[in-house]
């Protein structure tokens, strides 16, 4: 098998260098800050900015723009495209950007869930990473060692407690999710969450746990989701999800067994449909009565690998 590289992925395959080197040269990164060639995108309550209509674009702005607007969010520095800088700076969740301010009638803030679909993959990726970092900030105000409140460091790459007897670190977290097509001859194993659109099947997923391996991980979800038992794992990609901050790795899986028993928590129902009904349904047939996620979502690549192999 032909493994899909990751960049086929929604928000992967990001174009900025993220030039970690110079996350600690204060005096560069001010300098940076003020340049005019500099781009910065807001985030406010999660949703980056925006502009466009039916094919959004990032909502760049020059330094100085929303100084006032932004007063006491955080800065993140994004990376380098060429000689030009990247920030993504939070506005705080208690203005409102949308009504006043120099933003109003230029654009909006997006849920990005909707507008990864139709925007330019590289622009989703960005913003993938100026969400997911700006989202980390708004969840670690304060130190999870001794409760003190903690500030940015490494142009928002870390944050320091605050307390003199205390001053511990705390990274940007990555919570590993493992998501699995477990198939069966010419049968694949998809199930549906209450949540889901009528008739959407997806991919079954689940979290790594602490001490686990990602194929034990695999084993364990569909063992505990569907009742069904899995011998080999292969690795198919990775997607950044930054709902609010996971690495999905997708992977395909051999089952060796086929009786479903659903465990009544995770899942609605769960079926065995065949690669033909598949391959119809990813052409746009509706008649089996299922579909899989969109395009954006690695579920959906996982389908659609498995349909090629055949």
């Amino acid at each position: 098998m032909s493994h899909s590289p990751s960049a086929d992925n929604a928000f992967a395959g990001n174009p900025l260098d993220r030039a970690s080197h110079l996350r600690n040269r204060a005096d560069w990164l001010a300098e940076r800050l003020t340049a005019p060639a500099t781009l910065i995108v807001p985030v406010w309550r999660t949703r980056p900015f925006v502009t466009g209509g039916r094919r959004p674009e990032i909502g760049w702005l020059r330094p100085g723009v929303i100084d006032d607007l932004a007063a006491g969010g955080e800065t993140v520095f994004l990376g380098m495209h060429g000689d030009v800088a990247h920030f993504a700076l939070e506005i705080p969740a208690d203005r409102d950007p949308e009504k006043t301010g120099p933003l109003v009638g230029l654009g909006n803030f997006a849920d990005l869930r909707q507008a990864v679909a139709v925007m330019d993959p590289g622009e989703a990726s960005i913003l993938a990473q100026a969400k997911a970092m700006i989202d980390w900030h708004a969840r670690h105000r304060f130190c999870a060692v001794c409760g003190a409140p903690s500030e940015a460091r490494s142009a928002g790459y870390s944050r320091t407690c605050t307390s003199q007897a205390c001053k511990a670190e705390h990274f940007p977290r990555t919570d590993p999710v493992v998501i699995m097509l477990a198939t069966r001859g010419d049968k694949a194993l998809l199930g549906r969450q209450k949540m889901f659109p009528p008739g959407m099947y997806s991919a079954l997923a689940g979290f790594v746990e602490p001490g686990e391996t990602i194929e034990e991980a695999v084993r364990r979800e569909v063992k505990e989701e569907a009742g069904i038992e899995v011998g080999a794992v292969r690795y198919h990609s990775t997607q950044p999800w930054p709902f609010p901050s996971s690495l999905m790795i997708g992977c395909l899986a051999e089952a060796t067994s086929e009786v479903i028993e659903l465990d009544g928590e995770e899942l609605e129902d769960a079926r065995w449909v065949d690669r033909e009904t598949l391959a119809r349904s990813m052409a746009g047939d509706r008649s089996a009565g299922i579909f899989v996620p969109p395009s954006f979502a690695i579920a959906h690549m996982l389908v659609k690998a498995w349909v090629e192999e055949g």
